[in-house]
């Protein structure tokens, strides 16, 4: 490829962080910033910079393996293939389609993740498909779709955290876990906003805290009804917005009373004054939000510990209004579009329910398939791997290393051990990887083009910047291939932007509508947040149009919707529909954008001249596509405008003016049947376009009008604090926590392979209180061993006074005998189905020097 930098985004965590990536003449490559993505604005953590290094040949696969007397041998590509053919196809005849699993992962793309669920449904037509995303924030998005309707991560943009006046940030370590968005919550701070922090160990994020509770792990519950009743107590309670806009508060107000301030300082730790303090910061605000990430999730009671939270601000009006709000800080790079396509047990593709008859008729539709041939939901995460060897006789596996990630790890370990054949594609020789029959070597963020939804919901566009190896393939030639020898011969094409044209229309009326966005749009815009339904522009772009059986879809969200079309569409109607540039004729015979390209989408209305060129001050930092930079490449400061929403609505220092805080016109009430009144777009100071030509904004801000329930109302959900499903005792005295440190990522197969991450984080590590090290006669370095009910794991005493007395935590990172996941407690949210990966009961034994 030419010697040029291509703007993209990061491989790692949810922010998907803008950078540009340059490949070096002497091979190899280097990643630099990019100041014009609005969520890191350059900013770059440790990991991202040296995202690079897993590039190199030298530390990932580059041809296929496969097991032959009883050791992973190289071999060609149509080997490897013909033989996991066969044996899917084999397993298929002799125990019938549900032998056959299928696990993903939360950093496929939206294009791998809805042509992986597709696979699975028709190809297979097995139930037996989810994912590692189950483990991050399913709990999350059962309770924001059991309140709201809807879930998505953040129904604001992150540029809306330092403008409101108080944030309550529960069990997220984002200093860590996710270094730039930090500088959300000290603007916050600087602006006169206050944060609370909720975590049983003073993170480097509670450090920056003007509150830090720190409950006991697996109370989060309990601390949550605790404020609810001192809010009622006080008389804080928005009687109003609960009376206009919710449901159910008589029995959430009662659950909650049932928590008086006292029994709940004896079942978190967490003081009285301390509970009050924290009601005073989150109430006296005109706006504040509450902000939850694993913590809280990862529980046997996640799905009912996040409601809580959500009663908080329902019952305070801290929702659906300008700069409140809950919202889920999602975790993987791909955590929000990985579960809206398709790759999750009881999902299709739009976030729609699998066993909803109108969705599988939809689905079906566009996939050219009878509706009753599509399986129903199957097994849970969990639930899939402990089936292995038994129900399930065969997996296919991409993405993942459930051998570290998944909790009771060294039974999950057994049961992958057990199966009659597991295929893996993967960058990198994994745990997981090592115990598979044939190993594909697939390609990485960088060597490919694909979409990502980050925790904001917006849709988000990786560019290809560099080559891979030779004997590289991309997953979606693996599912290409694959359904090819299994006897689909059609409908899985290995260019991601076909794929993505196929994924809008599937979309189309559900409740992750992506139907309105083009690969262009996302090159334009700098990415496009969901739902974005497509309007009469898009079929000008792609040439279609709407056929009479055109309607409103409904999505309990008011004025959020064009026409769609529900019906199926054949080849033809497929071509004409796919609105993106490559589709349009816009792009040059290496995928650059051609100069027509430049014509300016509904972000940048206002910002072409006569001819539909654009001018200066709507350019972006897109180094090839559209020639949109600056002399030194850099993206002038117009272009640090967020979305189509912000147009014009920044300040002198990117930061969004007041009258940004109603940046979707559809949630401002201004949107008509037919797509945008003209005063819609004057508020965003946008000039009105002409009949017929309008494009949907996209929705930064979600509920602002309505939530997406029938009625439009909120609902509050009765809940009550009970025990974790695993408490302390006489034989296992000590609670275990587990997370992550700044220089890692998840199961660590990536960050494990660059050298400067590992030197600042070498190996696991037990941290525990002095008081607990005096009583143990443990000193700093000693080796532990920490044992829980399903086995024990070996690491150094960190010791420090960060952390509870009673609570000992583990980094999750690491195979071997440090695997923190050889410990955590598989029981499940009986909602969500999520492992309590975040308390279990363990006893801390110090180990001699030979033991």
């Amino acid at each position: 490829m030419e010697n040029t930098s291509t703007p993209t985004h990061c491989p790692y965590c949810a922010l998907q962080c803008g950078m540009t990536v340059r490949p070096l003449p002497q091979g190899g490559a280097e990643v630099s910033e990019r100041p014009d993505f609005p969520v890191n604005r350059g900013a770059l953590c440790g990991k991202g910079r040296t995202a690079a290094q897993v590039l190199s040949p030298a530390v990932r696969l580059t041809t296929p393996l496969v097991r032959s007397g009883g050791r992973l041998v190289e071999a060609g590509w149509g080997e490897a293939l013909d033989l996991i053919a066969d044996r899917l196809g084999r397993t298929r005849r002799e125990h019938g389609a549900d032998a056959l699993g299928v696990f993903g992962g939360g950093g496929l793309t939206n294009e791998k993740a809805y042509a992986l669920g597709k696979f699975a449904r028709v190809v297979l037509g097995t139930s037996q498909i989810d994912y590692n995303g189950r483990f991050c924030m399913s709990s999350a998005a059962a309770a924001g779709t059991r309140a709201f309707g809807l879930d998505r991560g953040l129904p604001f943009p992150l540029e809306d955290v330092p403008r409101t006046g108080c944030v309550i940030l529960v069990g997220s370590n984002l200093a860590e876990t996710m270094p730039p968005s930090l500088r959300f919550f000290t603007e916050l701070r600087e602006n006169g906003g206050t944060l609370i922090v909720v975590d049983p160990r003073r993170t480097r994020t509670a450090e920056q805290a003007d509150l830090h509770l720190a409950p006991r792990p697996g109370t989060d519950l309990a601390l949550a009804l605790g404020l609810l009743h001192l809010v009622v107590a006080e008389g804080r309670t928005d009687e109003r917005f609960v009376r206009e806009r919710t449901t159910g508060w008589e029995g959430a107000r009662a659950a909650a009373m049932a928590h008086w301030p006292e029994y709940v300082e004896r079942i978190t730790g967490v003081s009285v004054p301390e509970l009050r303090q924290a009601v005073r910061m989150f109430c006296e605000p005109e706006s504040a939000m509450v902000l939850t990430a694993r913590g809280p999730e990862q529980q046997a009671k996640g799905t009912d510990t996040v409601g809580a939270w959500i009663n908080l601000c329902l019952a305070t009006g801290r929702a659906g209004r300008p700069l409140s709000g809950y919202g889920c800080l999602t975790g993987q790079g791909n955590g929000q579009g990985g579960r809206e396509h398709g790759q999750k047990a009881d999902q299709l593709p739009g976030y729609r329910k699998l066993d909803d008859p109108a969705a599988r008729r939809h689905v079906a539709g566009v996939w050219g398939v009878d509706p009753d041939s599509l399986p129903g939901p199957g097994r849970s995460a969990y639930e899939l791997l402990d089936a292995l060897g038994t129900d399930i006789r065969a997996l296919l596996l991409m993405g993942s290393n459930p051998v570290v990630s998944a909790p009771h790890a060294a039974h999950v370990e057994e049961r992958l051990r057990s199966l009659d054949f597991l295929a893996v594609a993967d960058v990198v020789l994994s745990e997981t990887a090592e115990l598979a029959d044939v190993v594909l070597p697939v390609t990485q963020w960088a060597e490919e083009t694909g979409t990502t939804t980050s925790l904001e919901g917006r849709v988000l566009l990786r560019r290809r910047a560099v080559a891979p190896p030779p004997g590289v393939r991309s997953d979606l030639f693996v599912l290409h291939e694959l359904a090819g020898r299994l006897g689909v011969e059609k409908g899985f094409p290995t260019d991601a932007e076909e794929v993505f044209g196929e994924l809008r229309r599937a979309s189309a009326g559900g409740p992750a509508d992506y139907s309105g966005i083009t690969y262009r749009r996302l090159v334009e815009e700098n990415g496009v947040f969901w739902p974005c339904p497509e309007t009469p522009e898009v079929h000008e772009v792609s040439g279609g149009h709407e056929g009479p059986e055109a309607r409103e879809a409904p999505t309990g969200q008011a004025g959020l919707r064009g026409p769609v079309d529900e019906g199926p569409e054949g080849p033809e109607a497929l071509e004409a529909r796919e609105a993106s540039a490559g589709r349009a004729g816009l792009t040059g015979p290496e995928g650059q954008a051609r100069p027509e390209a430049r014509e300016a989408s509904a972000g940048h209305a206002g910002l072409t001249g006569p001819e539909g060129q654009a001018r200066p001050e709507a350019r972006e930092a897109s180094a090839g596509p559209a020639g949109l930079t600056g002399p030194e490449g850099q993206a002038r400061p117009e272009a640090r405008e967020a979305s189509a929403g912000h147009a014009g609505l920044t300040g002198p220092e990117g930061q969004a003016r007041p009258e940004a805080r109603e940046a979707s016109a559809g949630h401002a009430g201004l949107i008509g049947p037919e797509g945008h009144r003209p005063e819609a777009r004057e508020a965003q100071g946008v000039p009105a376009r002409p009949a017929g030509a309008a494009v949907h904004p996209g929705t930064p801000r979600l509920f602002l009008d309505r939530f997406a329930t029938p009625d439009g109302r909120a609902r509050f959900v009765a809940v009550a604090h009970r025990a974790a499903a695993e408490e302390p005792d006489g034989a296992y005295p000590l609670l275990l926590t587990t997370g992550r440190v700044v220089a890692q990522y998840q199961s660590g197969a990536q960050t494990r392979r660059v050298a400067e991450l590992n030197a600042a984080a070498p190996g696991p590590f037990v941290e525990l209180h002095p008081r607990l090290a005096a009583r143990l006669g443990a000193a700093e370095g000693d080796r532990l061993a920490v044992v829980s009910r399903r086995g024990r794991a070996v690491a150094p005493a960190r010791i420090t006074t960060a952390i509870r007395p009673d609570t000992v935590f583990m980094p999750f990172h690491w195979p071997g005998e440090g695997r923190a996941n050889t410990l955590t407690n598989p029981a499940l949210d009986p909602t969500s189905r999520m492992p309590e990966f975040k308390s279990c009961a363990v006893r801390v034994e110090v180990l001699g020097p030979e033991e």
